[in-house]
C-alpha cells in the first residue's frame, strides 16, 4: 500500500486529480453494474408474487366449486331429467326461459328461449358435473342481444 501511495505522490497535482476521478468513475460503474441488475431482478420476483398473489385469489374463490365436482355427480336419486332440469334451472336462474318435453327414448328435449348464455352453461353444468346428466345434442343459436341465446338441449340420465 505504501508503494501505492508514494506513486500517487510522485504525480502531479493535475495527474493526481484524473486519477482520483478515474477512480471514482470506476467505482460508480462497478457499483451500478452490481445494483442494476440486482434491482431488475428484484422487479421481476414483485411482478411474479403479485401474479401468484392474484391466482392464489383467484383459486380460493373457486375451491368449494372444485371441491364438490370432487366428489363425483350425486346422480338423479328418484328424480326424473325432466324434474331435475327443472330444478335445477329454478336454481340457477332461467326457469322462465325453461320448456321441457319427455323423449320415448328415456331423454328429455330442452328448449331456453332468450337466456344468457353463462347462464345456460351454469345450467348445464351443474346437470352434468354434479348430478350425472349427458348431454345428448346441443342446439345453440345466437341472438340480436348480446349475450342472450336459444337453446335446444337433449338430455339423459347416465
Amino acid at each position: 500500500m505504501s508503494a501505492l501511495q508514494r506513486w500517487f505522490q510522485s504525480l502531479a497535482q493535475r495527474e493526481q486529480r484524473m486519477v482520483l476521478i478515474g477512480a471514482v468513475a470506476a467505482v460508480a460503474v462497478l457499483l451500478l453494474g452490481a445494483w442494476l441488475p440486482v434491482e431488475r431482478r428484484v422487479s421481476r420476483l414483485e411482478a411474479q408474487v403479485q401474479t401468484q398473489q392474484a391466482d392464489l385469489a383467484w383459486l380460493q374463490t373457486v375451491a368449494p366449486q372444485i371441491g364438490a365436482m370432487r366428489s363425483g355427480p350425486r346422480g338423479l336419486g328418484n328424480e326424473s331429467v325432466i324434474a331435475l332440469a327443472d330444478r335445477v334451472a329454478h336454481e340457477t336462474g332461467i326457469a322462465r326461459a325453461l320448456n321441457t318435453q319427455a323423449g320415448s327414448d328415456g331423454t328429455c328435449s330442452v328448449r331456453l328461449e332468450q337466456v344468457a348464455f353463462d347462464s345456460l352453461l351454469n345450467w348445464a353444468g351443474e346437470l352434468v358435473l354434479r348430478h350425472g346428466v349427458r348431454i345428448v345434442s346441443a342446439s345453440i343459436d345466437g341472438s340480436a342481444n348480446a349475450g342472450m341465446v336459444s337453446a335446444t338441449i337433449v338430455l339423459r340420465a347416465s
